[in-house]
């Protein structure tokens, strides 16, 4: 198995928030793009009403989630966290006690790898 942590994040949308999350997310896509190289995945899916949104967020390794983790926590956080209400958090793969630390604040579950494989 890789050393690679990534996880689903679910979020609702507030009411009224939808615009500011638009334009948020465009910022924080293109910022993770720009300055973060070792982000393997970084997908947004929303529903067709717009309310619900899924992130699905790869990493090489603990280190490069942690490198994300810090610049959403400095850039982004707060303007994301007052347009949305998390609903679940879904890790996999092998994150250090640093990513779980992180993570468990907000009601991650963590799933350790079991079997199959990866191409």
């Amino acid at each position: 198995m890789s050393d690679n942590v990534y996880w689903l994040l679910e979020v609702v949308i507030k009411p009224g928030e939808f615009d500011n999350f638009k334009a948020l997310m465009k910022k924080m896509v293109q910022s993770t793009q720009a300055n973060e190289p070792n982000t393997l995945n970084y997908e947004w899916a929303i529903t067709e009403d717009s309310q619900s949104c899924h992130l699905y967020e790869r990493y090489v390794d603990s280190a490069a989630a942690m490198t994300h983790l810090g610049a959403f926590g400095e850039k982004f956080a707060e303007r994301f966290m007052a347009a949305v209400e998390v609903t679940r958090l879904v890790v996999y793969g092998k994150p250090n006690n640093e990513v779980k630390q992180a993570l468990s604040g907000i009601g991650a579950v963590f799933m350790a790898p079991f079997g199959g494989f990866a191409r």
